[in-house]
């Protein structure tokens, strides 16, 4: 691929695969708390939906290296721009979910 480097991903295509990976992810930890948690008023305040988004930022990192992203050169900037662009995602499905009271 002519993006690679001989050390991996170039850097345009890392942060593209870190920000598409978290995005899903979020999206992911959203339908998952759904299904897991619920969406009725009710199931909005049950902590159980943090546990599954907080489980789905932890499975990303060796996502991430198995994906081919160097993780060596992350530093705590990249680590919380993985878990502000989780949650965020998180939190507007999961709120969309709670809204409508989609059922899974």
């Amino acid at each position: 691929m002519a993006t690679e480097t001989a050390t991996g991903l170039s850097s345009h295509m890392r942060g593209v695969t870190v920000t598409t990976l978290s995005c899903l992810a979020g999206i992911g930890a959203a339908v998952t708390s759904g299904i897991v948690v619920g969406t009725t008023i009710d199931d909005a305040a049950n902590r159980l939906s943090l546990a599954v988004f907080g489980a789905f930022v932890l499975v990303q990192f060796p996502l991430l290296r198995l994906v081919g992203v160097d993780m060596d050169g992350f530093g705590a900037k990249d680590y919380l721009y993985v878990v502000f662009m989780t949650f965020a995602l998180w939190f507007i499905s999961y709120t969309v979910f709670l809204s409508t009271g989609v059922s899974f």
